[in-house]
């Protein structure tokens, strides 16, 4: 099995997103999947020019000669795409979408995909309410609705997701252990379950703690900006 994992985040390792996404993509590796990880911060992609030309002109092939060339080639042999980001006004990250957007050339009309690719999302976000993430689970259900082509298996999301800074190791040891379980799951069975996907997004304290902690974080980056 090949999976393309992009991670979306500013901060690559060092943010919330990749305490979800990195042990998650550890258990597919422990499962024998092939695993390749980019940070988009690392990519140099353009935004799509909307010319249409990877349509018409030269179909399947994108004008644009930067990091998505190389990039091409391991989506069409992926069995999984990974989309990890975390919540940037209601959305994924502007470099993210801008790497989605030039999947473009990967999808011309009437040509006929090489695999049924499965997908699932890795997301983190601030905000307490797991509803944060709805528009972009709505984004990931519209991109991905193609019965022939791919299907949106899951979503590993991760609301109150700054508390995660603020704990010892051993306090979310489950969270983390859902994720690489649900990695390996993956991979065994195409399917992540339900019980693991709601262990990766359980309340870490209470939300009265975590807004009383939210209050002295931003007092702190008030402090040093």
């Amino acid at each position: 099995m090949k999976v393309i994992a992009i991670n979306g985040s500013p901060k690559m390792d060092a943010g919330n997103t990749a305490r979800i996404l990195n042990p998650f993509l550890d258990g597919m590796r422990e499962e024998g999947a092939d695993v390749e990880l980019f940070h988009t911060r690392k990519l140099k992609i353009g935004p799509c020019n909307g010319d249409m030309s990877c349509w018409f002109r030269n179909p399947g092939r994108c004008g644009q000669n930067d990091d998505m060339q190389m990039l091409y080639p391991k989506f069409e042999e992926a069995d999984v795409i990974v989309w990890a980001t975390p919540v940037y006004f209601s959305g994924v990250t502007g470099p993210l979408k801008n790497l989605m957007d030039r999947q473009l050339p990967l999808h011309v009309p009437g040509t006929v995909p090489k695999k049924k690719q499965k997908v699932v999302l890795v997301s983190s976000c601030g905000a307490w309410e797991i509803g944060a993430f709805d528009p972009i689970l709505v984004q990931m259900r519209a991109i991905y609705s193609m019965p022939d082509a791919a299907e949106f298996v899951a979503a590993l999301l991760r609301p109150g997701a700054e508390a995660m800074r603020y704990m010892p190791e051993g306090a979310i040891e489950d969270v983390v252990r859902a994720a690489r379980d649900a990695g390996r799951e993956l991979v065994r069975t195409g399917r992540i379950s339900e019980s693991l996907l709601k262990t990766v997004s359980r309340p870490l304290m209470s939300e009265e703690e975590y807004m009383s902690m939210g209050e002295k974080a931003l007092e702190e980056a008030r402090k040093s900006a």
